[in-house]
C-alpha cells in the first residue's frame, strides 16, 4: 500500500522537501551600459572574475560600469590562409607550383599549350 502513495507523482521532477533553511549563495548585481545608453544588469557569484564586456540580449557589447576599459591592444592580427602561406613559401615559388599545376591539369584535359 506504501508504494502506492506516490503514484501520481513526477519523481525526480518536483522535489518533495521544503526551501526553509537553505541559504542561497551569495550574489552580485553588475551593471553594464552600451553606447547608446541601454542598461544590462547580471548576477554573478560574488567570488566570479567579472568580465569588463558582456554582450546584451540585444547583441550589442556593453561595457562595465565604473570599470576600466578592455585593454584591445594586445589583440592579435587574424592571420588568413595567405599569411601562412607566404610564412612557408615566397611569390616566387608559390608561381612556380600554380604553374607546374596548371600544366598537370593541362595535360590530363588534353590541353595543349601553345607557348
Amino acid at each position: 500500500m506504501s508504494d502506492r502513495s506516490l503514484r501520481g507523482m513526477r519523481l525526480g521532477a518536483q522535489s518533495m522537501e521544503t526551501e526553509s533553511g537553505v541559504e542561497p549563495a551569495p550574489r552580485q548585481r553588475v551593471e553594464y551600459r552600451c553606447a547608446d545608453g541601454e542598461q544590462v544588469f547580471v548576477t554573478f557569484s560574488s567570488e566570479a572574475e567579472i568580465p569588463p564586456v558582456w554582450v546584451s540580449k540585444t547583441g550589442k557589447e556593453a561595457l562595465l560600469v565604473d570599470g576600466e576599459k578592455p585593454d584591445t591592444s594586445n589583440d592579435k592580427a587574424v592571420r588568413t590562409h595567405w599569411d601562412m602561406l607566404l610564412e612557408r613559401r615566397s611569390l616566387p615559388e608559390l608561381e612556380q607550383i600554380l604553374e607546374d599545376r596548371l600544366t598537370i591539369l593541362r595535360e590530363r584535359r588534353g590541353e595543349r599549350r601553345s607557348a
